[in-house]
C-alpha cells in the first residue's frame, strides 16, 4: 500500500512532515512522491494567514479528484488547519476521511494502519484526531525522512511559543513552548552529520526563546558552543530569532565561531511605537535599532533579513511613512513584506481601525519597490568578490545551470547563485568568483 504525503507551509511543518514518513516507512508502507499513484494521501496543511489557508484547502480539493478517480482511497488533512477548523473542514469537504491536529502526528500511522488492516471503516465515516498541541514532543529519537537535499537540514530546537502577539494564532495551534534539551539536539545534529548533512538550520517560532521554559539561561549560546564541534557540520543558521532576545554572549558566540552563518533572520514586524505595543511585541523602535546596531558591529559582515507587516488595524499613514523610513535607513539584506491578515481568535480580530485589501496592498508594493532598489544596490556590490558557496544541485528552473547558496541565504526563503561553468565542479564547497550577470568562474577551494 503506497502512502503519498504533501508538507505545506513552512520549515517547522517541514520537520513534521519528515517525522510523519519516518514514522510511516518504520510501519512498513512504502512511501511515494507521486500521490497520482498513492492509495492514501495525507496533506500537512498550514493555517496561519489567509493565504496558507487557502493553499492547503485548494490542494485538498485538488487531491479530493483523485479519490473520484478510485485510486485513492483515503484522504487525510494533518496539521494546523485541521488543528483550528476541525468541523469546518469535515462538513465542507466530504471528500477528507479524517482530520489530525498538530498534536496528533502518531494517529496518522495508527490511521492507515487500521485502513490496511481492513479493521477500520474509515473511508465511510469521517473521524477527527484532534489533541492538546503538547501531546507532541519532538526528539531524537524519533524517525525521519528528509525531503530536503542531502546536505542540509531543518532542526526543530523548541515546539509551541509563549508570546501573545495579537495578530498571531500560532499558539493556540502549537500550544506553549517546549525546548528540547541541549542533548537531544546535538544527538540528532550527529546524526545528520553522518548522513551527510553539511549544513543544518536551526527553527522555532522563536529560537532564541530556546531554553527559557527549562529556566536556563543563555540556553541557545550553550547549544551553539556544542554543536560548533559537530566535526561535519560546516554551516549552522538561525531562523526566527527575536528582536528583543539578542544577548551579549549570543552575538559573541556568533561573531567568534566559523561555522555560525552571519545570518540573522529577524522578523521585526513594525518600527512605529504604538503599532508595536498593540501587536504585544514586546520591544520598541529604540530597542529594535539597537539590537541592529550592536548586530551590525559586532559581526560586521552580518546578512540581515526581516519581515514587517503593513495595514495592522489603525496603521496610520503617518505610522506606515515611519516603516517606509525605516527600510530606507537600514538597508536590511532580505525583506518580506506581509499584508495583515485578520485572524479569528486573536486580539487583533475585533480591533477598531481595520484597513481595507486595495491599501494593505499598495503599501506592501511600496515597500518592496524601495527595496529592490536596495536588493539589486546590495547584488552588484558581490561582482568580483569571492564566496563560499554551498552547492545544491541542478536548478529547478534552469535545468542546465547548477544552484547553490552563500551563507547569506537560506534554503527555500532567499535567491540562490547559478553557476554556468560546471567543468571544474568537484567539491560540494567552493570559492566562486562573482560576475554578475553574466557568467560565474568556479574554482576549487
Amino acid at each position: 500500500m503506497k502512502i503519498g504525503l504533501i508538507n505545506l507551509g513552512c520549515p517547522k511543518n517541514q520537520v513534521d512532515s519528515e517525522i510523519m514518513l519516518g514514522l510511516l516507512k518504520e510501519a512498513g508502507f512504502e512511501l511515494t512522491s507521486n500521490e497520482a499513484e498513492a492509495e492514501i494521501v495525507v496533506v500537512n496543511t498550514c493555517g496561519f494567514i489567509d493565504a496558507a489557508k487557502e493553499e492547503s484547502v485548494n490542494t485538498l480539493l485538488q487531491l479530493g479528484g483523485l479519490k473520484e478517480s478510485g485510486r485513492c482511497k483515503l484522504l487525510i488533512a494533518a496539521g494546523c488547519l485541521p488543528q483550528r477548523y476541525k468541523e469546518e473542514l469535515l462538513k465542507e469537504m466530504p471528500e477528507l476521511d479524517a482530520v489530525v491536529g498538530t498534536g496528533s502526528f502518531a494517529d496518522v500511522v495508527n490511521i492507515c494502519k487500521g485502513f490496511k488492516n481492513k479493521r477500520s471503516s474509515i473511508a465511510k465515516h469521517q473521524q477527527i484526531f484532534i489533541s492538546d498541541p503538547a501531546n507532541f514532543n519532538y526528539e531524537s529519537a524519533l524517525p525521519r525522512i528528509r525531503i530536503s537535499p542531502a546536505h542540509s537540514a531543518f532542526v526543530k530546537i523548541a515546539e509551541g511559543c509563549d508570546h501573545k502577539c495579537t495578530f498571531c494564532v500560532i499558539p493556540t495551534l502549537r500550544g506553549r513552548q517546549r525546548s528540547r534539551t541541549i542533548e537531544s539536539i546535538t544527538n540528532e545534529t550527529e546524526r545528520l552529520s553522518l548522513e551527510g548533512v553539511v549544513e543544518i538550520n536551526l527553527v522555532a517560532q522563536d529560537t532564541t526563546a530556546y531554553g527559557r521554559d527549562l529556566r536556563k539561561p543563555n540556553a541557545l549560546t550553550h547549544l551553539l558552543k556544542k554543536l560548533v564541534f559537530i566535526k561535519d557540520i560546516k554551516w549552522i543558521r538561525l531562523l526566527y530569532t527575536y528582536p528583543g532576545s539578542f544577548t551579549k554572549e549570543l552575538i559573541k558566540v556568533m561573531a567568534n565561531e566559523e561555522k555560525i552563518c552571519r545570518y540573522i533572520d529577524m522578523p521585526v514586524q513594525h518600527i512605529n511605537d504604538n503599532i508595536l505595543s498593540r501587536m504585544h511585541r514586546g520591544h520598541t523602535r529604540k530597542s529594535i535599532l539597537r539590537t541592529i546596531e550592536n548586530l551590525r558591529k559586532s559581526i560586521p559582515d552580518v546578512v540581515l533579513r526581516t519581515s514587517l507587516i503593513v495595514g495592522f488595524p489603525g496603521e496610520t499613514e503617518e505610522q506606515f511613512n515611519e516603516l517606509v523610513e525605516f527600510v530606507r535607513d537600514i538597508e536590511f539584506d532580505r525583506l518580506g513584506v506581509f499584508t495583515y491578515s485578520n485572524e479569528e481568535d486573536t486580539d487583533a480580530y475585533s480591533m477598531p481601525g481595520q484597513i481595507n485589501e486595495r491599501v494593505k496592498n499598495k503599501r506592501r508594493d511600496k515597500l518592496m519597490r524601495i527595496q529592490q532598489k536596495i536588493s539589486l544596490r546590495k547584488n552588484r556590490s558581490l561582482i568580483g568578490t569571492k564566496q563560499i558557496v554551498l552547492i545544491d544541485g541542478p536548478s529547478k528552473d534552469a535545468p542546465y545551470l547548477i544552484e547553490g547558496r552563500t551563507y547569506g541565504h537560506a534554503p527555500e526563503v532567499d535567491g540562490v547563485v547559478y553557476i554556468t561553468d560546471t567543468t571544474k565542479l568537484i567539491y560540494s564547497y567552493l570559492i566562486v568568483a562573482l560576475k554578475l550577470p553574466d557568467k560565474f568562474e568556479v574554482k576549487r577551494n
